[in-house]
């Protein structure tokens, strides 16, 4: 049945320009260095040596594979939000696209994965800073941190950008010269090294050592560490130029996967054997460091891993808080948390980390039954928006290009047929979480979530319909 003839058009949240009472405090310089710094987190850093233990030096394949489907996401959603910016992002291209429960569920999975998200981080970070200062408390580092992000985005939206500025500018850094000291490695100019040629790519088992297995593991792992590119489209909702901000984001995407993902796994895979334990005990950078004899190469990694634990809580807790006020925006949460006041939803805010302190309680209180539970809910939402984007922009190019063609200023490339391929491989990439015993528990609790999430959203929808 068409959307016309279940729902009314629902109350859709605007954009700074506009009328929102959100801000418009982030400048370019922000935008910029956020989409660049959001690619590059402590799943990229620590996560990676998994995926390179699972599959070897087809890792690199794995990258690029599950890279392309993200590139293809993005720029699909780049689409949508140059079209139509607003700090909802996805779940208000949902609303509009598939109807109100869509956006519903979209938004609520997304908000749940962040406020998760913030207490892993909160976890990580506290277990890096206990281990340089033994025998202080790690829930003392966590209270540290979780206060010092929720005070940033309490403040003017500016202070958020500022933090991701400068946390993003240490990760392109740290990244930028690992890639420098790896190359020239790699090619057997840096002093004390020679060049291992392909020795490591093939001659330790070959380049697919544990079969197509291997790869689809890794392949899963890698779709895992490109999660939160999507901030940068909430984000941009609140720059000065929402429109231009999105577009530069998302018209960079190729280059940044391709550099700092796919060019840093064939970097490591090349320098030391893929089945090196050091790979997973200390990380797979931290053991390039150490084989290539940089002084304190474990601690210097230590450094960059806890700055990408910091800089995702501030961006889990900003995107988090304005997911909340714009479902709030649209009916589709709880007013309370829709108060705005200095152009920041700082009820959102509070809620949003409030939840993610709670997070880490449960982490402490229930490791392996309820902290469990959350971390298996949100395995594979990630993938679920993907999905809902897809769907979205299939349905919303057609309704743009009879309505407003000068909107589209982002165009998703081969549309049709790449957005088709797109739902296609998330769909692929589900399918082999079903394989896998440990992503097959994640995938029935984030189908779980789902399921309820839009048996609700559509109660609500119909509810509406009826009065």
């Amino acid at each position: 049945m068409s959307r016309t003839l279940t729902s009314p058009p629902p109350p859709v949240e605007s954009t700074p320009q506009q009328g929102s009472p959100l801000s418009n405090g982030l400048k370019q310089r922000h935008l910029s260095m956020i989409a660049l710094g959001g690619v590059i987190g402590a799943g990229l850093f620590v996560g990676s040596g998994a995926g390179i233990a699972a599959a070897g030096p087809s890792i690199v394949l794995a990258y690029a594979v599950s890279g392309l489907l993200v590139m293809f996401v993005m720029r699909m959603l780049g689409e949508m939000s140059a079209a139509n910016p607003a700090s909802g992002s996805f779940s208000v291209h949902a609303d509009r696209a598939i109807g109100p429960w869509a956006g519903f569920t979209a938004g609520w999975m997304f908000w749940t994965l962040l406020v998760v998200g913030v207490a892993i981080e909160a976890i990580g970070a506290a277990h890096i800073v206990q281990g340089w200062l033994p025998g202080t408390p790690s829930w003392l580092w966590v209270l540290l941190f979780m206060a010092l992000f929720c005070g940033t985005n309490l403040g003017a939206v500016a202070h958020f950008g500022e933090f991701e500025f400068w946390f993003a500018t240490l990760k392109i850094g740290a990244i930028g010269l690992f890639l420098i000291l790896g190359t020239l490695a790699v090619l057997g100019v840096l002093p004390g090294t020679d060049s291992p040629g392909a020795a490591h790519l093939t001659g330790d088992g070959g380049f697919l050592p544990t079969g197509v297995d291997g790869l689809l593991i890794g392949l899963l792992a890698s779709l895992a560490a490109y999660g939160g590119l999507e901030t940068v489209t909430i984000a941009a909702a609140e720059s000065e130029d929402p429109v231009r901000g999105v577009a530069k984001a998302v018209r960079t995407t190729m280059w940044r996967i391709g550099i700092v993902y796919v060019g840093s796994m064939l970097v490591i895979v090349t320098l030391i054997p893929w089945n090196d334990k050091s790979v997973t005990e200390n990380g797979p950078y931290a053991a390039v460091l150490d084989r290539l004899g940089v002084p304190g190469g474990g601690q210097i990694m230590n450094v960059v891993v806890l700055i990408a634990l910091l800089s995702a809580m501030n961006a889990n807790i900003y995107g988090a808080s304005r997911m909340a006020y714009s479902l709030v925006a649209r009916g589709q949460g709880p007013k309370a948390l829709g108060r705005v006041s200095g152009g920041v939803p700082r009820r959102a805010v509070l809620a949003s980390s409030a939840f993610g302190f709670v997070a880490v309680l449960l982490s402490y209180w229930y490791p392996t039954t309820v902290f469990a539970w959350l971390l298996n809910m949100v395995g594979g939402v990630v993938l679920v928006v993907w999905g809902f984007i897809a769907v979205s922009q299939l349905r919303l190019r057609r309704r743009l290009e009879r309505e407003a063609p000068e909107r589209l200023t982002v165009r998703m490339w081969g549309f049709p047929y790449l957005t088709w391929v797109t739902l296609a491989g998330v769909v692929g990439a589900l399918a082999l979480m079903a394989l896998d015993a440990d992503t097959r528990v994640q995938l029935y609790f984030t189908g779980g979530l789902a399921v309820a999430l839009a048996a609700v959203g559509y109660a609500r929808q119909r509810a509406a319909v009826a009065h």
